[in-house]
């Protein structure tokens, strides 16, 4: 008997699942598209269907259960979805329960960073620690926080919005509310817009800039320095208040390292004596867009009690 679990993971376009054993191999993976277009009870048929696939093909035997990587807040002990951009159709919905009651089998909802930093820790960049934060630079910017090997959640299971700390008193404003927020700073979309400002032209991508940054334009290194400065504010805060060994950063921004690291490794050394005092490390995530499903797939081994 293999003792696996299914690790899902639902975004606003694709929905992934992958089987999992409690060793960390990769049984299976599935991939198709998320349907949202059609409503919710066809995403959550997509999410069951894909489930029971998995499962028919390695058994119910050693079956943990299933963890599922979303986007946006979750309110962990009612299983509901809220304050989803990507997902507005599951807003406000019993979607844990729902796909328990079709499935028959434990089911654990999780905000997709969330996932991504659990799977950094299990399997990935983040394995010698128990205790650490990742930072992950996208279209927006999310987060997650390993503590003693779980994720760290708050008690409505809002904690790791480092998006939104204040990164700059008279910064971007952003949409929750504030102003000068990371992820209005540091992320793919921050870059663009910082681009833009610096005139290097309109409808530019983050890869776009990156590529300038490369041959050698002055202005687009400028922006990942901007970049850089602003996480290095972010990291400094986070490391003074945490003082966890092990701070990492993924996401689609990452190839520009060479670029932001430098001034936020300055912003860190000035801002923080605990980084300049101890070995306390900042490096790149390593699983990619696999975090979140080995995150996933982990959820169910930490709650379920063992397999006879």
């Amino acid at each position: 008997m293999v003792e696996y679990s299914i690790g899902v993971d639902l975004g606003g376009t694709n929905l992934r699942a992958a089987a999992i054993t409690k060793d960390g191999e990769v049984l299976d993976k599935i991939s198709g598209t998320t349907n949202l277009h059609e409503g919710r009870d066809a995403v959550l048929d997509d999410i069951v269907a894909n489930i029971v696939r998995l499962r028919e093909r390695f058994g119910t035997e050693g079956f943990a259960g299933a963890g599922i990587g979303v986007p946006g807040f979750i309110l962990m002990q009612e299983g509901i979805i809220v304050g989803s951009n990507n997902l507005p159709e599951l807003e406000g919905a019993p979607v844990r329960d729902e796909i328990e009651k079709r499935l028959g089998a434990q089911v654990i909802l999780e905000n997709d960073a969330n996932a991504a930093a659990l799977g950094e820790k299990w399997m990935g960049a983040g394995r010698d620690v128990n205790d650490l934060v990742l930072l992950t630079l996208g279209t927006g910017l999310g987060g997650g926080i390993i503590v003693d090997g779980r994720v760290l959640h708050g008690y409505v299971g809002m904690a790791g919005e480092i998006g939104h700390i204040t990164v700059a008193t008279n910064g971007n404003p952003c949409g929750c509310g504030n102003y000068g927020c990371l992820e209005k700073h540091a992320s793919a979309t921050a870059v663009e817009g910082m681009a833009y400002m610096m005139g290097l032209g309109e409808g530019l991508t983050a890869k776009d800039i990156y590529d300038l940054a490369e041959q050698g334009n002055k202005n687009a290194q400028t922006v990942y320095a901007r970049m850089g400065a602003a996480l290095g504010i972010a990291l400094a805060t986070l490391i003074n208040i945490f003082n966890f060994p092990l701070y990492l950063l993924s996401g689609g921004v990452l190839p520009a390292w060479e670029y932001f690291s430098p001034s936020m490794f300055e912003e860190v050394n000035t801002r923080s004596f605990t980084f300049r005092h101890t070995k306390t490390r900042i490096e790149k995530a390593i699983l990619g867009n696999e975090a979140g499903l080995y995150g996933a797939a982990y959820l169910p081994f930490q709650q379920a009690p063992p397999i006879a």
